[in-house]
């Protein structure tokens, strides 16, 4: 897809150049300090009187974390306040938006919200960006990319809301303790760092200092109770039962042996996974291996789910690193678990940090929607610029793992997934080292020595085009690809250096 280098609402492009090739360096921007006097409290009585202390203005930025995913009421609450008080032209910075944030849509059409950012976005508030209602192109960042442009401020930040499930009087928050206990929050770290003015919403307010800190009183300006933040049993995402289909269970099976043969699996082994069904399955073999080898993994990391908790409880990681949580379990092995700890955005992900964990993980499995012959990956748009979520961490851990390893079927409800060109690009092939599909593995050819170790197990190699060839024979030819021509520009993909590696277009089979 052809990227202009201008686009009309987000201004000069800086094309995708590879996935290294962007300057290392970059500043941290400041944050304004507002020194809190002796005997001032932090405590306002509603979401009304926080947005007119922080005087909130026409056209201003406000971000919200999703700990709460579909669960999460903090968002619409404060984006009825603002509507009330008659403010237009807001830029909502979301880690990333659900179904549940479909009252978004009603602000998106009377001009309240006239800007997206959001590193991953789905339900209603996806389809109104897709049918062009968004009056400017809406931003799709990385996890990483998102820190990353907080802190460089290029993603200035007016006022950050925190749906905090813990809060006391000083400001102290956590996503531990509370009604609404959700993890970790690693998202909303960075936001509150970096906000002019920092605004907790919690339904659990405590008089005495919190004993466990995620977010510090020195950064957080108004404490505001409320009834509840949101529904925490929404917090699970998708699927969290290892899969029981043969298929799945097949390909689960193959992508353990191809972490075993690529001889990362020692001792100190750090892993990630995400929450789907094969992906729990490959953790669950992945365990079985560890324990027949007597190996001890140093670290498993990212959104944590109960899989990688059992593994940790098994004795099998020493450490969890814990960005957020995917279930009730995680959570509670949060509350529980020694060695079980928070990382911000920044350290799980930020490519022009000090230390971002992605870049010592040692083997990550992702997820697909396409997958092309130059190993490009999409998770972002399909069927002609229908938007089913953006890259959250895929782009960041497929950059910094040793194994970059795509789990997928060979086609899905009737479409190919391994196809000739992505739709959009949402992780570059450079770093993608092996797809695992039902019908075997294909290795990228940047990768000749895993293709060595992998034919020496006795792994079913097969060529990346010949995965194509069998998807399509499966599902009747190419996916239709109607409404990706030169339509308006409707979000711009970044990759996680703020480069635009894609774009998505404006549907015109609605």
């Amino acid at each position: 897809m052809s990227i202009p280098s201008f686009i009309e609402g987000y201004g000069e492009v800086r094309r995708f150049a590879g996935a290294f090739a962007a300057p290392r360096d970059s500043l941290r921007a400041g944050a304004r300090i507002r020194a809190q006097h002796p005997g001032e409290t932090k405590v306002l009585p509603s979401i009304r009187a926080a947005i007119l202390a922080c005087g909130l203005r026409d056209g201003a930025t406000v971000s919200f974390h999703h700990h709460l995913r579909n669960g999460d009421d903090v968002l619409r609450a404060v984006m009825q306040e603002i509507a009330a008080l008659g403010l237009r032209d807001i830029r909502v910075a979301a880690s990333s938006l659900f179904p549940v944030h479909a009252p978004l849509v009603e602000h998106i059409r009377s001009g309240v919200v006239t800007r997206i950012v959001s590193s991953y976005v789905t339900g209603p508030v996806a389809e109104a960006i897709a049918a062009g209602d968004l009056a400017q192109p809406a931003v799709l960042q990385t996890h990483g990319g998102r820190a990353r442009a907080i802190e460089a401020g290029e993603l200035p930040i007016d006022v950050a809301f925190v749906a905090a499930p813990a809060a006391d009087l000083h400001g102290n928050l956590n996503g531990v303790d509370g009604p609404s206990a959700c993890g970790p929050l690693g998202y909303p770290m960075v936001d509150a760092r970096h906000a002019d003015r920092v605004v907790a919403i919690t339904d659990g307010l405590s008089a005495h200092p919190l004993t466990a800190i995620d977010i510090a009183q020195d950064c957080v300006d108004i404490v505001v109770p409320v009834d509840s933040i949101g529904d925490t049993s929404k917090i699970v995402s998708g699927t969290t039962r290892v899969t029981e289909d043969p298929v799945g269970l097949a390909i689960a099976a193959t992508a353990a042996r191809v972490i075993d043969a690529s001889g990362l699996l020692v001792d100190g082994f750090s892993f990630q996974t995400g929450a789907g069904g094969i992906s729990l399955a490959v953790a669950q073999d992945v365990a079985a291996i560890m324990r027949d080898k007597g190996v001890v993994g140093g670290f498993a990391a990212g959104g944590v789910h109960q899989g990688i908790v059992a593994m940790f409880r098994q004795g099998l990681f020493r450490t969890l690193f814990d960005v957020q949580c995917f279930d009730l379990a995680a959570v509670a092995s949060y509350r529980e678990d020694r060695g079980h700890v928070a990382m911000s955005a920044s350290l799980y992900a930020n490519p022009a940090s000090k230390g971002a964990l992605v870049n010592h993980l040692d083997c990550m499995v992702l997820g697909a929607a396409e997958v092309d012959l130059a190993f490009n990956v999409n998770v972002t748009a399909v069927g002609g610029g229908r938007i089913i979520g953006g890259s959250g961490g895929h782009a960041d851990t497929a950059a910094g793992a040793k194994l970059a390893l795509v789990t997928t079927r060979l086609s899905a409800g009737g479409s190919p997934k391994i196809v000739e060109a992505v739709e959009c690009v949402t992780t570059p092939g450079e770093t993608i080292d092996a797809v695992v599909t039902e019908a075997g593995v294909a290795v990228n050819p940047r990768r000749g020595d895993l293709r060595d170790r992998l034919a020496a197990a006795g792994l079913p190699l097969v060529d990346i085009a010949r995965l194509r060839d069998l998807a399509a024979r499966e599902t009747g030819g190419a996916p239709a690809r109607a409404g990706t021509g030169e339509g308006r520009i409707v979000a711009v993909v970044e990759y996680r250096d703020g480069t635009v590696i894609d774009v998505v277009r404006e549907r015109r089979n609605r």
